[in-house]
């Protein structure tokens, strides 16, 4: 592992020894200059992780010398030596960006742990920016599937062990439960990654259309074929297909899928050359497809081609819990977007959207969050903000009255009592409302056992 480097500036040669005696015994690598002009060819030549300079010396002082560093670099932290008398103008000097200072004379202990904590700041900053490179060059945007309740921990546990394999996946799900996000975490966490995701709505697309769609065409295979096209199977070549609404394909198309599925070749429409496939499969459906199997509308032996794996999203009705963490991230993501300062979700409003049995699902709140963003005056998302289907909801107008002189204890009792009736006892929802955590409640409701 590289030693770090020090450099190590001060007009008094006594005092250059010492401290290259006292950071050497660390382990760490010296260097020494007599004035800022040196410090800045040595900086040039070794970019030390930092640098002790004297405050006050002939021609450059330490203070022009940081601005100096600063402007060559954001990286290499700089310290102050200073007598008691400039300690003020030290302190100016953190405004143009000094890590610290210390006092002379020097005492050993406080110049070690100044440098140590210099090198552990800049150690730390290096791990982040590291750790953003890789994200961002292996991690595909994809976002994150948000959420605590243990139908989500179930299914990102079934994604984080299928995604490794190369066995076809049926995701269902109502719509908008996020299909499409956990075939793109899927793709994202597979070997395949390096290469595409493409994804075919197949509901989105004319029946006579979608062969060539999937399969590309020659020229002149049909009226107004006026040269090849390459489909979607060739675009998604060493990748990922995702096919959603699979059921809306019509059953001679099915055919097709199904020797691609168990040949790995197909050729283009019109065409005579038979190409290997090299794609993942992963389809959906929001509708029950065995049901469509048994009306004769989806082939058998294709759905248990498709239905290797299948994965079950949950309705949001079904976590309730998430719904206020999904809130506040819609919240988060569209004020950045629509320049917006919005930083809440009123008590009342967020009662309304946990009250709201959200049959659009995510798709649904994240429409209704975009909405009251757009519309909301303040910075705060309120009743009003909402649409009329979720803000006209009974319980939203519930109120509770207290006496002049009613201990704070008692309200908070009552307050914390009528919420948790409101959310059928539902401790994170009712939390959520309130602004505080769950463990807080539970330790307020512990407190009212003791007091009874």
């Amino acid at each position: 592992m590289k030693s770090p480097r020090i450099l190590v500036v001060d007009d008094q040669p006594a005092n250059l020894v010492t401290l290259e005696r006292i950071l050497s015994r660390e382990g760490w690598s010296v260097d020494k200059a007599r004035d800022g002009r040196e410090a800045l060819d040595i900086f040039g030549e070794n970019r030390p992780d930092v640098i002790v300079t004297d405050l006050k010396m002939p021609g450059m002082t330490g203070l022009e010398l940081l601005k100096a560093i600063r402007a060559l670099s954001t990286k290499t932290e700089v310290i102050l030596m200073t007598a008691f008398g400039t300690v003020d103008t030290a302190v100016d000097a953190m405004k143009y960006g000094a890590w610290d200072y210390v006092t002379k004379p020097l005492k050993r202990a406080e110049i070690v742990s100044s440098v140590k904590k210099a090198l552990l700041k800049r150690s730390l900053m290096e791990e982040n920016e590291q750790l953003k490179a890789r994200l961002e060059e292996n991690s595909p945007v994809v976002g994150d599937f948000i959420g605590g309740a243990e139908s989500v921990k179930t299914l990102m546990d079934q994604v984080e062990q299928v995604s490794a394999t190369e066995a076809s996946i049926l995701l269902t799900g109502a719509s908008g439960t996020g299909k499409g996000l956990v075939a793109q975490l899927i793709h994202s966490k597979s070997m395949r990654n390096k290469s595409k995701l493409i994804t075919v709505n197949c509901a989105a697309i004319p029946e006579q259309l979608l062969e060539s769609e999937l399969f590309g065409h020659e020229a002149g295979a049909f009226t107004g074929a006026v040269a090849r096209r390459e489909g979607r199977f060739d675009l998604a070549r060493g990748g990922t297909l995702f096919l959603d609404e699979i059921t809306t394909m019509s059953l001679p198309l099915q055919a097709k899928l199904l020797r691609v599925l168990q040949d790995r070749e197909y050729e283009r429409v019109g065409g005579a050359k038979t190409i290997k496939a090299d794609v993942r499969i992963i389809s959906a459906s929001n509708s029950r497809i065995e049901s469509e199997v048994e009306a004769g509308r989806f082939r058998e032996d294709l759905f248990y081609r498709l239905n290797v794996i299948q994965l079950e999203l949950p309705n949001l009705c079904d976590r309730n819990d998430d719904i206020p963490l999904l809130a506040f991230h819609f919240l988060r993501q569209f004020s950045k977007k629509n320049n917006r300062e919005i930083s809440t979700i009123s008590s009342e409003a967020m009662i309304a959207l946990c009250s709201h049995n959200w049959p659009g699902n995510v798709r649904e709140l994240q429409n209704c969050i975009e909405r009251a963003v757009v519309l909301c005056r303040g910075q705060e998302v309120g009743v009003s903000d909402l649409p009329e289907g979720i803000r006209s909801f009974t319980k939203v107008n519930q109120r509770l009255i207290f006496e002049v002189g009613v201990p704070l204890k008692k309200v908070e009792r009552e307050i914390i009592e009528a919420t948790l009736n409101h959310c059928d006892g539902d401790k994170h929802v009712a939390a959520s409302i309130l602004g505080i955590t769950a463990r807080t409640l539970y330790r307020r409701q512990a407190e009212w056992v003791t007091e009874t």
